[in-house]
């Protein structure tokens, strides 16, 4: 098997990591790390064996696939170098800063009969993998996702940024169009929103609530999904799924309701009843696996296969056109300024 050279473009938080996987991964030859800042890009470059150079386009001709990981209002533009010469690219979420650019990328891919795939990497989260084969098709899910301020990607507002994560999820366990987006936010650290809450309503009568906060004294990624037969919770944090069903007790016994009414009915029991008797609970089991290696990992056997990835770009445009329509809901809630100071006078 040839190797395959791949770039990896953007050394910074993120992209050091898709360096290391990359140049540890069987058959990948991680022929350069790019990034105009030296400092920052030769010292990924020579940990992973690998060259820098300041600009990319120096060897873009001799690489077989590449990972962008760059500020995403420079995803447009350096992904289009590699998609318009039919470069198999992975671009870090989100794909662009609105939907008419990752529209853009997404037809230059299909112009070019390219992969592009997007790093929506809670896709690839194990307790995810585990909650998606549990969950039945879903009636409402709650998201919520915060996290202290990053003092990073303050291009983007909080929705571009952790929001466009359970976006995604949503749409992938929801299959079906929004119908409509109810949103408010606020810009608390930066001119951009820094927290967001978001409802969206289904063609299939779905209900979800989305809340994301980057201004936040701890970090919490909890979703709920419910559906008929039961309700998973997943804590992607702590990669942990918890299922809750209804019992044979429930479903096949005396309604428990029925059995508070009985003479003698023993209440406290009862209620110990809950969970465990009447409704099932599992902690289910969790593969050992880490997101972005099986992220990268797909990307490289779909550059070699040639196949779909699943998040490929037209996935990630619809995720993006879900976001540019909370963005625009939030702002016709506006809430009149950036903040306010009580009057104690």
């Amino acid at each position: 098997m040839n190797s395959l050279k791949m770039m990896v473009v953007g050394a910074g938080a993120l992209g050091r990591h898709h360096a290391r996987i990359l140049s540890q991964m069987d058959g990948v030859d991680l022929v350069a790390v790019a990034d105009p800042r030296e400092e920052a890009g030769r010292a990924v470059a020579e940990v992973h064996g690998s060259e820098w150079i300041a600009d990319f386009r120096e060897v873009i001709g001799q690489v077989d696939a590449a990972s962008i990981v760059v500020p995403t209002f420079l995803h447009l533009e350096v992904a289009s170098e590699f998609l318009s010469r039919g470069i198999p690219t992975l671009v870090e979420k989100p794909l662009a800063g609105n939907a008419p650019d990752a529209k853009k990328l997404v037809d230059l891919a299909q112009d070019n009969d390219t992969i592009l795939q997007v790093g929506h990497v809670e896709r690839f989260n194990p307790a995810m993998v585990t909650a998606r084969k549990l969950s039945g098709l879903p009636k409402y899910i709650r998201a919520e996702r915060v996290s202290p301020f990053p003092f990073r990607s303050t291009d983007i507002s909080v929705v571009h940024d952790l929001l466009i994560h359970d976006i995604d999820l949503v749409l992938d366990l929801v299959r079906s169009k929004v119908k409509t987006v109810q949103a408010f936010g606020v810009s608390l650290m930066s001119p951009l929103l820094d927290m967001i809450n978001a409802r969206l309503t289904f063609e299939n009568g779905c209900i979800v609530d989305l809340s994301a906060n980057r201004v936040h004294p701890s970090v919490k990624r909890e979703m709920q999904i419910w559906s008929a037969i039961g309700c998973v919770n997943v804590d992607f944090q702590s990669r942990s799924v918890t299922n809750y069903e209804p019992g044979e007790t429930l479903l096949f016994g005396k309604s428990p309701v029925e059995l508070a009414q009985r003479p003698g009915a023993d209440i406290e029991q009862l209620k110990k009843d809950v969970f465990g008797k009447f409704i099932r609970v599992e902690e289910a089991a969790i593969a050992d696996a880490d997101a972005l290696t099986d992220e990268l990992a797909e990307f490289v056997s779909c550059v070699r296969s040639g196949s779909t990835p699943s998040c490929d770009g037209e996935k990630a445009l619809a995720a993006l056109e879900v976001a540019d329509r909370i963005l625009e809901a939030a702002a016709s809630h506006n809430w009149g300024t950036k903040y306010q100071i009580r009057d104690v006078a």
